[in-house]
Parts: C-alpha cells; sequence; structure tokens
C-alpha cells in the first residue's frame, strides 16, 4: 500500500566530524564522495520542500527503555570538541511537531525523555552541518533512539510519520548513522573479516529498492559489525513503510575502515504545475511509478499546454554513461492527448524494447529520459532528405510495412544510410520499391 504523505523525503546520513572541513582539514581528500553525496541529498531534500527536518541519532544520550529529544526551543551544533571552535550553528525546534510525536508515541506506550541539554551529539550536529552548509533553512526535531527493540523502532517511525501528517506541514526524515566500524586492520574498534557482510547486505537492500530486508539483518552479524546506523535505519523505515520506496545509495565509502552511506529511502518532490511539467519529467515519473508499483500514471490536467494536444512521439531511456536503454514511439498518435502518449511509450520504452531487459527499480537512479514529438509527416524523395534535420519513414508500396529513424542520430552520415537503415528495420529488401515520408521533431531532453 502507498499513500501521499507530508512525510516527503527520508534518508540516510553518516556523521564522522573528519567529513566537517573546519574538523578535517587535509583529511577530507579521503572523504570527499560523502561530502559531495551529502550536497546531493540537501538538494534532493530541499527540492521536496521540506520546512522541519526530523533527525535521529545514535549518539544522544541514550535511555534504556525511552527514546530522548532535545527540547529546545533552540539546540546548538559546536564542533569545538573537535579542534574547531569557530564552527557552530544554531537551530530552531518544531516544537508543534516534537509535540504531535509525543502524543502519538504514547499511544503505543513510547515515551520521549527531555534531554537536560540543547548541545548536539555529533551524531546529528554533522549531518545538521551539511544541510545548513548545501543551503537548506528550516526547524528540527532532533532525537535518539533506545535500548527497545527492532519492531519498537520501527513502530516509533510510523508515530513519528502520523505526527507528520496531522501536523500537516512537509517534514524530512534523517537517519544518522554509520556502518561497520571493523573493516580495516586499523579501523578504531578493530577488525573483523566478516564485518563487510553487514555494509554489502545494507547498500544491497537500498539498491533493490528493498530497505525493509535491513530489519532482517541477522543480530550476531550487526554485532560483529560494530555498526552505529542499525537502529537510526529502522526507525527511518518504519516512518517510510507506507509511502512509495525511491531509494538511491548516493555514496558508500570506508576510507578508515569505518562505513559511510549517504542514501535516499524515499523522495516526493514539491508538486510541479502540472500544465508546467516538462515532457521527460513525465516520461520519468511514469517509468517510475509503474515500475516500482505496477500502476500506469494518470496524465496531468492540462488545459492549454503542449501536453493536451495529440500527437505521436518517442521516449528514449539512456543510463548515464549515455548507452540506450530503451527506445519506444508512434508514428502516428494513439491516444488522446500527448501526455497519454508520453506515458503509454515511456512504460512501452521501458518495458517492452525487444533489444533489453525490462527496466529494474535499482536502475531507476541511473537513467535519463527524452522525447522527440513528430511534427506531421510529408511524403518526399530522398534528395530533399538531411538526416541532421528530418527524420524518415520508410514505407514499402503495398503500405504494410514501415520503418522510422529519427533525425540526428550520431553515425548517419546521410540521407542514403538513413533511408538504408530505416528499411531495414521494417523488413523491406534492398531491391524493392519504396515511398518516403519526411519529418521534423521537437527534442526534449533532460538536463
Amino acid at each position: 500500500m502507498t499513500r501521499q504523505s507530508c512525510l516527503v523525503f527520508s534518508g540516510i546520513a553518516p556523521h564522522p566530524p573528519i567529513m566537517v572541513p573546519e574538523v578535517g582539514r587535509e583529511s577530507i581528500a579521503s572523504v570527499v564522495d560523502s561530502i559531495d553525496a551529502m550536497s546531493e541529498l540537501t538538494k534532493r531534500l530541499i527540492a521536496s520542500g521540506a520546512e522541519t527536518v526530523v533527525l535521529i541519532s545514535p549518539h544522544a544520550p541514550l535511555e534504556v527503555d525511552a527514546f530522548v529529544a532535545y527540547e529546545g526551543p533552540e539546540v546548538y551544533g559546536d564542533f569545538s570538541h573537535f579542534n574547531a571552535s569557530d564552527t557552530y550553528f544554531s537551530l530552531s525546534v518544531d516544537e508543534e511537531l516534537l509535540a504531535t510525536i509525543r502524543k502519538f508515541a504514547a499511544a503505543e506506550q513510547y515515551e520521549i525523555a527531555a534531554l537536560p541539554e540543547n548541545d548536539l551529539d555529533h551524531g546529528t550536529a554533522v549531518p545538521l552541518y551539511f544541510l545548513l552548509r548545501n543551503g537548506w533553512r528550516g526547524k528540527v526535531v532532533t532525537l535518539g533512539y533506545s535500548f527497545l527493540s527492532n519492531d519498537d523502532h520501527v513502530r516509533f517511525g510510523s508515530c513519528i510519520r502520523r505526527a507528520v501528517d496531522e501536523v500537516g506541514r512537509r517534514v524530512a526524515f534523517i537517519a544518522s548513522g554509520d556502518l561497520s566500524h571493523r573493516l580495516k586492520p586499523q579501523a578504531p574498534a578493530g577488525y573483523n573479516p566478516e564485518a563487510h557482510v553487514f555494509d554489502e547486505q545494507v547498500v544491497d537492500a537500498l539498491r533493490g529498492n528493498e530497505p525493509q530486508r535491513i530489519i532482517d539483518i541477522d543480530f550476531n552479524l550487526r554485532r560483529l559489525a560494530g555498526e552505529c546506523g542499525y537502529r537510526s535505519m529502522l526507525v527511518a523505515i518504519g516512518a517510510s513503510s507506507e509511502l512509495p520506496m525511491s531509494c538511491d545509495v548516493l555514496s558508500y565509502e570506508a576510507p578508515f575502515g569505518v562505513g559511510y552511506l549517504v542514501a535516499q529511502i524515499t523522495n516526493q518532490p514539491a508538486d510541479t504545475p502540472r500544465d508546467e511539467i516538462s515532457l521527460p519529467a513525465l516520461a520519468r515519473e511514469a517509468v517510475e511509478t509503474f515500475t516500482r508499483s505496477g500502476r500506469i500514471l494518470s496524465p496531468p490536467q492540462s488545459a492549454e499546454a503542449l501536453l493536451s494536444t495529440r500527437a505521436p512521439c518517442f521516449v528514449s531511456l539512456k543510463t548515464l554513461q549515455g548507452e540506450l536503454r530503451g527506445c519506444i514511439g508512434t508514428i502516428e498518435p494513439t491516444q488522446d492527448t500527448l501526455a497519454e502518449e508520453i506515458i503509454a511509450n515511456a512504460i512501452s520504452a521501458a518495458t517492452n524494447d525487444p533489444r533489453f531487459e525490462p527496466v529494474r527499480p535499482e536502475e531507476l537512479s541511473n537513467l535519463r529520459y527524452s522525447v522527440d514529438v513528430l511534427s506531421p509527416p510529408e511524403e518526399t524523395v530522398i534528395d530533399d532528405l538531411d538526416p541532421s534535420v528530418y527524420g524518415v519513414i520508410v514505407e514499402d508500396k503495398a503500405g504494410g510495412r514501415r520503418g522510422l529513424l529519427l533525425p540526428d542520430i550520431p553515425g548517419i552520415e546521410n540521407a542514403q544510410q538513413q533511408v538504408e537503415i530505416a528499411a531495414r528495420k521494417a523488413g523491406i529488401g534492398h531491391d524493392e520499391p519504396i515511398r518516403l515520408w519526411r519529418f521534423k521533431v521537437e527534442r526534449h531532453r533532460e538536463s
């Protein structure tokens, strides 16, 4: 079951102080991937429109049978304990949301104990430092987990989501935590040759868009890994459990023998006016919705925009490395609107291109989309073709076989080559008589 929620973003962030440039100084060269990934995570969080960030840390002062919260009205991040006394910040606490989380937690027999100090632990301060450094501004609710059971942490996460929805503001959730602390002989917690398996299972679950698999990781494996992020992730999984999953591993590295993971779990960007949505964005939304849920996206209700017209189109999917991953289109419109045409062709490109296997959920973050809208074709002769300007349709004399080639395709040097390839696609022999049509396209690409 999936549904809309005011919890619009959830993710996982590491918290080694050495990532903070004022603390790590020249050592930050070893964690540049994590630093860059935190920039991307913040960009996505900002795009979600989140006004408040709820963050849970393993390094807040812990209670045996209660969760904890820094009360506010302000909380303070200070890196003076890490030889960076000039690096600090303050944030306002979202007191309404904290009170509402308390209410829903109490209904499930969970206590949230108030912490006496407002100086944040480094597990809280480091992720918030990067959110602020990369442009996010808003309020916070800063929590610590407990020694209660794994199931209790998942259920506590669902209390947070219900509280967010009652308050009705857009909120993000960040699980602060590092993975195994025993990946190298020089690691601070010592070395265990099996510790890497814990990190691999977490990363594989996220790359497979199945974060619930993290809940089932064996206790003995977690213990030998010496991790400090597992229960934070359980709360995040509980908070996100009824939402559409859009997991994306932005970075994983372990330069000092401790696993640092930056990842997205869910992301519901702030709504773009539906009559302003770009054509590639609509194709992306259609593919991601169908791949993750099997649901066909409803078209936007645009009255005047291009999407409300009737036109044929081709939708192409490529990897970030530029390799084709699927391309399907229509020569004549088959749907009532271009929006519906894009949705149908995007899903077909992802699932029915005979050259490729269907797109898997873990591939979605590695894809880019383009949409070519075709102009009405006009009959032509080969001398009036220009493959850099016009696409071509080749048809046999009986009208039973047709092949199409889009314009401006790398490697197509002249009209003769263009026609030969289009004819071959249609199964038309070299000596068979043919008819030709040319068309232009309006090309829309993701940046």
